[in-house]
């Protein structure tokens, strides 16, 4: 046994716990040794008066004080000066030994003579049947791996014996091998300094042993612990760190500038594990681990030092001690958690959901059968795509628009759903439009069974909710206007509240839902509003009822919806239009909407969008059709009386989406934010009446899930049959329109220029065409680029205009020159612009728009160096003569900001995807969780 133990005890009062109360049982326990230390010496990082107190009446032959930012490593090695015995005992302030623990440890060290250090076995502090820690290896790319940890402990690791290292907390360490090794590595901070210290003894000829029967309680927040519980993200950057720097300090010398070279490279491949992996915290303390790592070569210069002075052995000894990978395999497999379900069956196929789905598909089919053989949609909203994918997504991009003189900005969000949209048929865009409203139908179906399965177990009321959505008069006015925005939204919802209402149990559904927030608000910035008092109201609930469990979650939604629209709010608000961030995208419309007044409210509060209710006036031949606003009333009643039953939590929820989606509806009907021309648009209410009826729907089902007692079971079907024949009554004008011939939506165009300009612009976006419409109050001028106005270029940094700015001004002198026949030849400024042709549309029925055409005719005819190519489809048409320039191309700043923005916001939908990918344990965590969101009566979930 040693002559003498000097014991070198550490603390430093920044644990969760009081560094005091651990301090006293620390030194209570060193007291109460059966072999007592022969020599105590406390460093104190940092100053307190109640530990100062208790050093100094402690019995130690001395107090070393140090800052607070000392570590582990350097207390020691203040220390180590002062060593007066055989063997120096590594403690900290929450290292309490058992009685008979030094008498274990030294017996074991002084019967082994090869031994470097003896580990004893770390137990909970309060729990000493919980092993802590009992030995330290590593994997072949240096990982440290603990031999035991987070078990009862049941005397099953009692007879392991050499190990590679161990935990740093209570080493008996020889004092000849401490100074020869050169104490610990102050370079880990806190993290592998017992493994570390383990190869260099084993480097060096020596053995490290493990003693089980030596037990030494830990708390976990001592200056020796690695950072555990809320500062988890302290421990991954310790342990990150620590093997980053070991496996420089490792490696052969040839080899430590390729793996130098390798940390960066290394960091984005981790990163991107980890974000598949749902583990988002870790991104940052693996950045931030690498950098230090790269610029710290004086510490892995020190490091590599500390070896040479005391290896003899070569690496191969320590092979035997690793942890091969197969182990590894089998040590994962076996902390995985249990995959045993707990949750009922989908229930897609057997419960009717398929079924749903294939008749929703018939259905539409007999409500659109044009729209097979239609190779472009008109009408309403809706104009043609791009012609390819590339021109799709430059729509989609920061630069020039597609519209306008010369502006130049930020792209709506919409436009990138265009194009995703449009990529889905790369051989002809245009047609995902017609598949995307062929399919509507039973693709709103779909998405509303999957968001029922949040609500109930029931497959019948699963079907009624789903049925229930896509007769939604919302909806079907949408796909009969042509309004491509208000579909979207519609089909994008549900799956929205699929996702959104779990988003706070694991990061799969978070990563799923923030992108489709993202879609939802890019189709209607309007809702916008609804969706921040929404997710505010879930940041507060999940602070409160899971203690923040479930909180960085909720945060993230925001992040892929924010990173879409910031330059677009930068380019308002800096132009002074902050309102206009709630336009509607796309092609302004105004269609039929409701009015600001008692009827127009009235009408939305049951949620009809247009004058004509569910198109019964204009079916009946305009005979009074109040009565069908009250065929929502059985699902409002419904809906209400959610709050009555036991399940009234989520039946408060769901109204209280109804509500906001209602308040967006009240809020925004009447508003116009953007221009056809000069004719104002409001924004279209019917998004807000979608996340209403969502609500409503789901309020509805609550209650006849929840809120009959048994005996009155035979109600529930009878009310979800009134709900659905209310509804189809309802929608009945609107799914007949298309055979009864009085369908808004047409076949084309396939572009909005004469072919002529179509052909020529097709493959160049920089030809611009200017289109001249006579109106009676004047004539309402465009600049189109490339081949045709197309659903992605359109922009609401144009159509949100109030005021001409000085690329209207310019535009507008041009034109009026233009048409002026007395007016200086204003052809070669055209030409000079990039602007090839004039287009002259027909103009409407109305003496002053014919009068303002013929003049405007007259004076384009007399124009040198303006071709007539004739009347055309479009209008009559002119060709500008000589050489026309390209638009000029946007500067070296402007594609550099593009860049830029394209760069953070691909990287922002990446993580979202990244995080979005279901893996084995994002599955394992979905089948141990219940599908219903929200408290259930006998059991909660």
């Amino acid at each position: 046994m040693p002559a003498r133990v000097h014991a070198i005890l550490v603390v430093r009062p920044d644990g969760r716990t009081p560094a005091a109360l651990h301090l006293k049982r620390t030194l209570a326990a060193l007291h109460a040794q059966t072999r007592p230390v022969d020599a105590l010496t406390i460093v104190l990082c940092g100053t307190d008066a109640a530990l100062t107190e208790l050093a100094a009446t402690s019995g130690a032959e001395g107090v070393i004080t140090a800052p607070h930012s000392t570590g582990f490593a350097a207390a020691t090695a203040l220390a180590t000066p002062r060593l007066q015995g055989d063997a120096v005992w590594l403690l900290a302030q929450d290292t309490a030994p058992e009685e008979d623990a030094l008498t274990r440890l030294a017996g074991a060290l002084e019967l082994a003579p090869s031994v470097a250090f003896v580990a004893p076995k770390l137990v909970q502090w309060d729990d000493r049947s919980e092993i802590v820690s009992l030995g330290v290896s590593m994997s072949g790319l240096g990982r440290a791996v603990e031999l035991a940890a987070d078990e009862l402990d049941q005397g099953q690791h009692d007879g392991a014996a050499d190990v590679l290292g161990a935990d740093v907390r209570g080493l008996l360490v020889r004092r000849e091998a401490w100074r020869a090794l050169g104490g610990l590595d102050p370079a880990l901070s806190g993290a592998d300094e017992g493994l570390d210290l383990g190869v260099r003894a084993r480097l060096a000829g020596d053995r490290v042993i493990l003693e089980p029967a030596a037990r030494i309680a830990v708390g976990g927040d001592g200056v020796a612990s690695v950072p555990v519980g809320r500062r988890a993200g302290r421990r991954a950057f310790a342990m990150r760190k620590a093997e980053l720097h070991r496996r420089l300090s490792y490696a052969p010398a040839a080899a430590v500038p390729l793996h130098w070279l390798s940390l960066l490279p290394l960091a984005l491949w981790r990163t991107i594990a980890h974000l598949v992996a749902k583990e988002p915290g870790r991104v940052w303390p693996e950045w931030a681990a690498t950098v230090l790592v790269l610029v710290r070569l004086d510490a892995v210069a020190r490091s590599r030092a500390r070896i040479r002075s005391a290896r003899t052995l070569g690496w191969p000894r320590l092979a035997p001690l690793r942890i091969s990978r197969s182990q590894m395999r089998l040590r994962l497999d076996g902390d995985a958690e249990p995959t045993a379900p707990v949750r009922s069956d989908l229930r897609f196929f057997t419960g009717g959901g398929a079924w749903a789905v294939l008749g929703a598909l018939l259905v539409s089919i007999a409500a659109f059968p044009a729209l097979l053989a239609w190779p472009a949609l008109g009408g309403g909203a809706l104009a043609p795509l791009q012609a390819t994918v590339g021109q799709l997504w430059a729509d989609a991009a920061f630069g020039q628009r597609a519209l306008g003189l010369g502006e130049v900005g930020p792209a709506d969000p919409f436009a990138g759903v265009i194009a995703l949209l449009g990529t889905l048929s790369p051989a002809n865009p245009s047609r995902a439009l017609v598949v995307l409203w062929l399919v509507a139908l039973p693709l709103a179906v779909l998405g509303a069974w999957f968001a029922s399965t949040r609500v109930t177990e029931r497959s019948m009321l699963r079907l009624m909710a789903a049925i229930a959505w896509a007769l939604s008069p919302t909806f079907l006015v949408a796909l009969s206007e042509g309004r491509p925005t208000g579909v979207l939204v519609h089909l994008l919802l549900p799956w929205l509240f699929y996702t959104a209402s779990v988003a706070h149990r694991s990061w799969a559904p978070a990563g799923a839902a923030s992108i489709l927030l993202a879609a939802v608000v890019a189709c209607s910035p309007s809702l916008a509003p609804a969706f921040a008092v929404l997710w505010s109201a879930a940041l507060l609930l999940v602070a409160l009822a899971r203690r923040g469990r479930g909180l960085a979650q909720l945060v993230w939604l925001i992040v892929p919806t924010a990173a879409m629209f910031a330059p677009l709010i930068w380019h308002q608000v800096r132009a002074g239009r902050p309102w206009a961030l709630l336009a509607d995208p796309g092609v302004p419309f105004a269609g039929d909407v409701v009015a600001p007044d008692a009827i127009g409210r009235a009408l939305l509060t049951a949620g009809f969008p247009s004058t004509d209710p569910g198109g019964w006036s204009a079916f009946l031949g305009g005979a009074p059709v109040w009565w069908v606003s009250l065929l929502a009333a059985p699902l409002a009643v419904l809906a209400l009386l959610s709050v009555l039953t036991p399940r009234w939590v989520n039946g408060a929820a769901l109204l209280v989406i109804t509500g906001a989606g209602g308040a967006t509806a009240f809020a925004a009907v009447g508003i116009a934010l953007s221009f056809a021309g000069t004719t104002p648009v409001e924004i279209w209410p019917g998004a807000g009446l979608s996340l209403a009826w969502l609500g409503a729907i789901g309020a509805a089902t609550v209650t006849l899930d929840a809120g009959l007692v048994p005996r009155m079971r035979v109600v529930r079907p009878i009310a979800a049959f009134l709900v659905l024949a209310a509804l189809a009554v309802a929608a009945a004008p609107a799914l007949t329109a298309s055979v009864r011939g009085d369908l808004a939506l047409t076949n084309g165009p396939t572009s909005t220029l004469p072919a002529y300009v179509a052909a020529e612009g097709r493959d160049d976006p920089r030809l611009g065409t200017i289109v001249l419409d006579p109106e009676e109050t004047g004539l309402r001028v465009r600049i189109v680029w490339g081949g045709s106005e197309t659903l992605g270029g359109q922009s609401t940094l144009i159509s949100t205009h109030a005021a001409p700015d000085a690329t209207d001004v310019e535009l507008a002198d041009l034109v009026a020159d233009l048409v002026t026949s007395s007016a200086a030849d204003v052809v070669p400024a055209l030409a000079e612009r990039g602007i090839g042709f004039v287009l002259l549309v027909p103009p409407a029925a109305s003496t002053e728009a014919t009068t303002l055409q013929l003049s405007a005719s007259t004076a384009l005819d007399q124009r040198d160096g303006l071709d007539s190519v004739g009347d055309t489809a479009r209008g009559e048409l002119w060709r500008v003569g000589g050489t026309v320039e390209p638009r000029a191309l946007p500067s070296t700043r402007t594609e550099d900001a593009a860049h830029l923005i394209a760069g953070g916001q691909l990287a922002v939908l990446l993580i979202a995807l990244l995080l979005a990918v279901p893996t084995i344990t994002s599955r394992g965590v979905a089948r141990r969780s219940p599908r219903i969101v929200g408290p259930v009566p006998g059991e909660m979930r």
